[in-house]
C-alpha cells in the first residue's frame, strides 16, 4: 500500500508530540506483565500495544499500526472480535478492572456506558483537531464534559442509486410525463416516494414484480432514527439531558408513517429485512434505490449485476432538511490499563494519519482534512455525498445514555418489525415503545 502524506492545516499542532510531553517519568517505567507489557522503546515505552476492535475495524487500522512500528518500533496488535463478542468483551473487562488491552475501538453509543471505565483524553481535543472533525464527533466523543474517546472514522447512510435506470431515456420520459419533474436522485421525502413507487414493476413479463423502488429494514432501527431527524426531531427517542422520553412525538409519528408508506415499492418480509439483507438485494439487482451506509460503495462484488451502474447521493430529506445518523467509531483507554500513556501516543498518531485508512476495504475515515484529500479522485465518488450529509445540521448523533443499546435492543428493533407489518397501528406502537424505555431509564 503506498502511504500518502496527512493533509494537514498551517498551524497545525502535532498531536503525537503534545502526547509525549504528557508523559510523566514514572510512566516510562512499565511493569511489563499481562498483555501489552513494558519494553525499552524510548519514545513510549513500550514494544507492544493490543487494540481489539471489530470487523472492518482491523482494516482500517493496520497501515496506521504498520507505520507505526516503522517509525516507532513498538508492535500494535490488532486482535479482531465479532460486534457483540466485542461489546462483552469490552464490558467485562471493564468492570473488572483488569482488561487485556491497551486500546479499544468502540461504537458510538457505547462511550456512555464505558465511560465510568475509561481513561480522559482531553489533552488530545485542542481546537485544532476539534476543527478539523464533524461537530457530531466532537459531542459524541464527551461524557460528562470528559473526552473519552478520539474518532478513528465514521460513517452515514447516503442514497444509492442505479445510474442504468435513472439514465434511461425511456424511463426518463416516463417519469416526467408521470410525476411533472424530471427523474434524477430524489432529495426529498416526496420524490423518494414518487421514485420508488416508479420503478417498481414487473420487467420480465411474467406477471410477478421483479424490480423494486426500495427496501423497508423492519429489523435495523437507525434508517428510520435517520428518518426522525429528516422530520425535523431534535432530540431522537429520547432526551439524554433531561430524560424525558420523546418517542411519540409528532415528528416521530410522522418519521414512521413515511417509513411504512415506502412499504408497496418494498420486497415483502420487511419485518425480517437488515443491512445484509438489503445490500444483497441492491446488489442482485432487484432494487431501484436504497439508502444505505456509505461505506458500502467500495464494497460491490464483482460479480454483482449493478457494479458499474451505482450512483451515490447525499442522504434524503424530510420537513426538517437532509439528515443521517453519524455512524462513528472512537478510540478508547481503559482507565486501570497499566499503559495508558503509551496508548496516547498511539491515539494521537493514529489521529494525525488518519488519511491512511482511506485506502482500505472500507475506506472510512473521521477527518475533514482526510475525506478532502480524495477530492476527484477515482473510487471516491461516495465522500462528497457523505460529508454533505455528514454536515447537515440535522444530522444528529444518537442519545448519550448507557441505556441505548438496550433500548435498541428490547424496545426500537421489536416496535419497527411491528411497525412493518400489514395494518400496524403505529401510534399506539410509538405510545408503548414509550412506556417500555420510561421503565427502562428510570
Amino acid at each position: 500500500m503506498k502511504l500518502r502524506t496527512q493533509p494537514t492545516r498551517r498551524g497545525r499542532r502535532s498531536l503525537v508530540t503534545a502526547a509525549a510531553a504528557t508523559v510523566s517519568a514514572a510512566a516510562l517505567v512499565l511493569t511489563g506483565c499481562g498483555v501489552g507489557g513494558g519494553g525499552d522503546d524510548a519514545a513510549s515505552g513500550t514494544d507492544e500495544l493490543t487494540v481489539v476492535v471489530e470487523g472492518g475495524g482491523k482494516a482500517e487500522l493496520q497501515p496506521i499500526a504498520d507505520l507505526y512500528k516503522e517509525e516507532t518500533g513498538t508492535t500494535v496488535t490488532l486482535v479482531e472480535l465479532p460486534y457483540a463478542g466485542l461489546y462483552d468483551r469490552v464490558s467485562s473487562e471493564l468492570q473488572a478492572g483488569q482488561p487485556s488491552f491497551d486500546i479499544a475501538a468502540l461504537d458510538a453509543i457505547w462511550l456512555p456506558a464505558f465511560a465510568p471505565g475509561l481513561a480522559p483524553l482531553d489533552d488530545l481535543f485542542t481546537a485544532d483537531v476539534e476543527d478539523d472533525l464533524f461537530g457530531g464527533l466532537v459531542s459524541e466523543a464527551q461524557v460528562d464534559d470528559t473526552f473519552v474517546g478520539m474518532p478513528v472514522w465514521t460513517n452515514s447512510e447516503i442514497l444509492f442509486y442505479r445510474t442504468d435506470l435513472f439514465e434511461d431515456s425511456t424511463n426518463m420520459a416516463d417519469f416526467e410525463a408521470e410525476y411533472g419533474y424530471p427523474l434524477a436522485p430524489p432529495t426529498t421525502w416526496e420524490e423518494y416516494r414518487d421514485v420508488a413507487e416508479f420503478f417498481t414493476r414487473d420487467t420480465d413479463g411474467d406477471g410477478a414484480v421483479d424490480l423494486y423502488g426500495t427496501d423497508v429494514k423492519g429489523a435495523v432501527e437507525t434508517e428510520w432514527l435517520a428518518t426522525v431527524s429528516q422530520a425535523g426531531e431534535e432530540a431522537m427517542v429520547l432526551d439524554a439531558a433531561t430524560g424525558e422520553v420523546t418517542i411519540d412525538s409528532a415528528a416521530h409519528q410522522e418519521a414512521l408513517d413515511f417509513y411504512v408508506s415506502l412499504l408497496p415499492s418494498a420486497p415483502s418480509g420487511a419485518a425480517q429485512l437488515d443491512w445484509a439483507g438489503a445490500q444483497n438485494l441492491f446488489y442482485q439487482g432487484n432494487l431501484a434505490m436504497m439508502r444505505f451506509w456509505g461505506h458500502a460503495y467500495r464494497q460491490t462484488p464483482d460479480d454483482s449485476t449493478v457494479k458499474d451502474s451505482i450512483g451515490v447521493a447525499p442522504m434524503i430529506g424530510g420537513p426538517g432538511g437532509v439528515a443521517g445518523v453519524p455512524g462513528a467509531w472512537y478510540l478508547s483507554v481503559p482507565a486501570s490499563g497499566d499503559q495508558q500513556d503509551a496508548a496516547k501516543e498511539f491515539i494521537a498518531f493514529a489521529y494525525e494519519h488518519n488519511d491512511l485508512a482511506a485506502d482500505t476495504s472500507l475506506g472510512l475515515v473521521a477527518r475533514k482534512s482526510a475525506f478532502e484529500s480524495k477530492a476527484g479522485e477515482a473510487g471516491f465518488e461516495n465522500y462528497p455525498a457523505l460529508v454533505e450529509t455528514l454536515e447537515a445540521p440535522q444530522s444528529l448523533p444518537r442519545p448519550a445514555t448507557p441505556e441505548w443499546q438496550e433500548i435498541v435492543d428490547s424496545v426500537l428493533v421489536p416496535m419497527m418489525q411491528k411497525a412493518v407489518e400489514p395494518g400496524a397501528d403505529t401510534a399506539q406502537l410509538l405510545t408503548d415503545a414509550k412506556s417500555q424505555i420510561e421503565a427502562i431509564v428510570e
